[in-house]
């Protein structure tokens, strides 16, 4: 049977791999190697980081990447710029219409302002970024302004931002091309207190081709 998810993927798959629910996820991907993200279950939010294997200290910029395109949304053709100005991967296909780059990563302090001290004690994508971002040595100041995909983060008319429903379904899947060896970092969003994944945590695929 032809796995759907692997649709229009050229080349040979060198990685396959399912994220579990509110989990980090650390890869290496080579120069011109594409990772496709697939939303497995719909509206499962998916924070990303990337940073330079050859330098980490050069790593993605959402503000590089918003002022060189113009626009807040990440969407098919957006080339995601590096503290250096540098395209550190290309978003060669989406499913869906735009991506989130300005609404940052739950932390457990932003959860207790947010929705109560009672939520303190919950996983948090700041904590997934740590723990993988530890594995090659980096901290938390390493951490910076993340991508969401599959997020929807409206700007309302008074400049407010919007977290709502998320505009992802079952199956729907992003696309990046490196355009050079990278570091991903990923945390599979664990935030229960906000629709952005429906209040429910789901799993993700990283599937890597050559």
């Amino acid at each position: 049977m032809t796995d759907p998810h692997l649709s229009g993927l050229s080349g040979s798959i060198v990685h396959d791999e399912i994220v579990p629910a509110r989990a980090p996820w650390l890869h290496h991907v080579k120069k011109g190697e594409t990772l496709r993200i697939v939303d497995l279950e719909g509206n499962q939010a998916v924070d990303f980081l990337i940073y330079s294997a050859a330098d980490d200290s050069e790593r993605y910029s959402a503000q590089d990447t918003v002022a060189a395109q113009g626009n807040l949304f990440l969407r098919e053709g957006t080339r995601l710029l590096s503290n250096e100005g540098r395209s550190l991967m290309t978003i060669t296909g989406s499913a869906v219409d735009y991506h989130d780059t300005i609404g940052g990563a739950c932390s457990c302090e932003s959860n207790t302002l947010r929705y109560g001290h009672h939520t303190k004690s919950q996983h948090a994508c700041v904590e997934n970024f740590l723990e993988a971002n530890l594995w090659e040595g980096r901290g938390k100041r390493d951490i910076v302004s993340n991508i969401n995909f599959f997020m929807n983060v409206p700007v309302e008319a008074d400049g407010a931002l919007g977290i709502v429903d998320g505009i992802s379904a079952p199956g729907l899947t992003v696309d990046l091309r490196a355009d050079m060896d990278v570091i991903v970092v990923v945390s599979n969003c664990p935030q229960i207190n906000n629709p952005c994944n429906a209040f429910n945590p789901t799993p993700v695929r990283m599937i890597v081709s050559a």
